[in-house]
This record gives C-alpha cells, sequence and structure tokens, in this order.
C-alpha cells in the first residue's frame, strides 16, 4: 500500500512543498481542482522532488476536451519519467453547468466515452494505431504528424476516476484504471456499495481485481495536545457538514443511516449558513466518516480499516499539525 499525501501548493510555493512532502516520507502526492489549475504545480512537484509519485485528485473532466487533457496527461507522465496518475471526475452538476457553462448529463455515460477517448488517443500515441473514436459525446478522428508527440519510454498515464455514485463508481471497474474513493465515505457504504460496483464493472471488462488501483481517501483526525485534536475535529466536522449538504453525497450517509440529515444540511447551505453545518455533526456521524486518535494510534487504526482494500491511500487532514508527527505515522503505515 503506498501513501499519498495532499499538494495543496500552487505554482509560487510548488517546489517547497513537494520537497516538504517527499521529506515527510509520502510515496506521492495529490492535486486538488480548487481556485487554482491542479496541473501546473505537479510540473514543480515533480522537478524537485522526483522520487514523489504525482497526481491530480482530481481534474474535472468535462469542462476539458479529452484531446486537450490527453497532451496535458502526456506532458506529465513524459517529464515524471512514468510517475504520473491522471485522476479525473465529474464534479456535481451544478458547478458543470453553471460554473464551467457545459453539458453534464448523463454522467456515466459521458464518463465511459470520455475514458475510452482518452484511451484511444493514447493507444494512437503510443503504438501507433489509427485515431478513430466516434462516440454520442465525443469523435476524435484526426491525428496528422505535427500533432502526434509520439510514444513514451514508459507506459501511459493510468486513468483514475473519482467516482461516488453507483453508475459512475461502476464505469470506473469497466474502463478505468483505478478509482478515487472519494474522502467522504464510510465502511458500510464502501464494502456495501463502492467495491460490488467496482466488481460489476471490472466483470464486463474482463478484468480482475488485481489489475485496477483503489485509491481511498481517508479523513483523519489527530494532533499531539488535547487541544490540537479538539481543532481538529472541529475542521473535519466543517468539512464534513459541507460535504453532507450536497445532495449527490447523500448515498454514503444513507449506508450509516444519516441520509435524512442530508435536505437539512442542505437547506442551511442555500440560506448562506455554512458556518452552521458543522454543529449538526455528531459523533457517531465523525465516527462513521473519519479515522480519529492519538498520532501513535492513527497507522493501526488506518491499516485495520483500509489495509485490505487500498492500494493506495490518500490522506486527507485540513488543518495544520506538525511534520514529525506526520512522518511517524507515515512510517508506522510503511512498517505494517
Amino acid at each position: 500500500m503506498k501513501i499519498d499525501g495532499p499538494f495543496y501548493a500552487q505554482l509560487a510555493d510548488a517546489a517547497s512543498e513537494a520537497r516538504r512532502l517527499a521529506g515527510i516520507g509520502y510515496d506521492g502526492v495529490y492535486s486538488l481542482e480548487g481556485s487554482w489549475d491542479p496541473f501546473y504545480p505537479l510540473v514543480m512537484a515533480t522537478e524537485h522532488a522526483p522520487e514523489l509519485d504525482i497526481a491530480t485528485g482530481i481534474a474535472v473532466a468535462f469542462p476539458r476536451n479529452p484531446m486537450h487533457l490527453a497532451y496535458q496527461a502526456w506532458d506529465l507522465q513524459k517529464f515524471s519519467k512514468g510517475k504520473f496518475l491522471l485522476g479525473i471526475g465529474s464534479q456535481v452538476k451544478a458547478h458543470i453547468e453553471k460554473r464551467f457553462g457545459v453539458g453534464f448529463s448523463p454522467p456515466a455515460a459521458r464518463m465511459r466515452e470520455y475514458i475510452l477517448a482518452l484511451k484511444a488517443i493514447f493507444e494512437c500515441w503510443q503504438n501507433g494505431a489509427a485515431l478513430n473514436f466516434q462516440g454520442d459525446y465525443f469523435r476524435h478522428t484526426l491525428m496528422t504528424p505535427m500533432f502526434n508527440p509520439g510514444p513514451l519510454d514508459c507506459k501511459p498515464p493510468p486513468i483514475l476516476l473519482g467516482a461516488l455514485g453507483p453508475l459512475m463508481t461502476e464505469v470506473a471497474g469497466e474502463v478505468a484504471d483505478g478509482l478515487i474513493v472519494h474522502p467522504f465515505n464510510s465502511m458500510p457504504f464502501l464494502t456495501d456499495h463502492a467495491l460490488p460496483a467496482v466488481h460489476r464493472g471490472l466483470a464486463k471488462s474482463g478484468r480482475a481485481r488485481s489489475d485496477f488501483i483503489l485509491q481511498i481517501n481517508a479523513i483523519v483526525i489527530t494532533g499531539d495536545t488535547d487541544e490540537a485534536r479538539a481543532a481538529a475535529t472541529a475542521s473535519v466536522k466543517g468539512l464534513l457538514g459541507f460535504y453532507a449538504s450536497t445532495p449527490a453525497y447523500r448515498p454514503p450517509m444513507d449506508a450509516v443511516g444519516y441520509g435524512d440529515l442530508q435536505p437539512e444540511l442542505n437547506r442551511l447551505s442555500k440560506e448562506g449558513r455554512w458556518d452552521e453545518l458543522g454543529s449538526h455533526i455528531d459523533q457517531t456521524f465523525l465516527d462513521a466518516f473519519a479515522t480519529s486518535g492519538k498520532p501513535e494510534e492513527i497507522a493501526g487504526k488506518l491499516r485495520h480499516k483500509y489495509g485490505a482494500h487500498a492500494d493506495r491511500l490518500a490522506i486527507y487532514a485540513p488543518y495544520a499539525a506538525p511534520d514529525a508527527m506526520w512522518s511517524s505515522i507515515i512510517a508506522g503505515l510503511k512498517a505494517g
């Protein structure tokens, strides 16, 4: 199991942040698409910490044409000498249609075709296959020598799909190279819903679980003192409240009996009462969606919870904490 850390850096501090995360002991870093581009900082990461795997976790797919994304992924895979993982996702409908201004529905069918288009482009560049992808949403039928970057010395980048709903998760199993399990997950949701959907998809494509990468995002609450753990808890409650206010994220709540809370949190979000969301996250909810404990307890708890499933474990901790503490936790995970 490889351990990935969150790469929140922008271009100005990407080099130093990559060196810091490599020093902590992470195997890889994943960037997020928020208020800045998720690809540019990874260039700095692989330049200044070449031992790290680099990944987008995730880049929003639908606003980008598959050909645009293919060139970005190819460049990063070449520059990193085969250490790039292309993590993509659909985002939610409101953001795709209202923020990016592009088509969204039907998301699972569109994403399935998107990944197949990417793979057709990769096959053209890597192995010289004729480019003749014609789907319902994307068509790529022209590739002249001037625009063909040619084969890589390594394999094309694996495509990991961030998914939460059953149809999108099944698409990951069928056509992607891996699944990024959303941070807003619970074990009943993972074992009873996400993993069966992955296996349905794998069965469609005739692949085995060993052919597939499962990256699980784990929300962690810890700290060296009671005060630090209390601050971390408050931060995570706010994060969970934010996630839980989104209608598309209800399935993991249903899996642990909290689905009825979702409409109330959605109402508060629409009223702009964001600061109140975390107050609705009780201890049972917190225990279902996060791993909590003293630093010396975290590695064992994470191994027990995710070790049988995760090929890559992505730590998600939205609060400040000492590097030495994380180094100890990562070392404990690797030792196990």
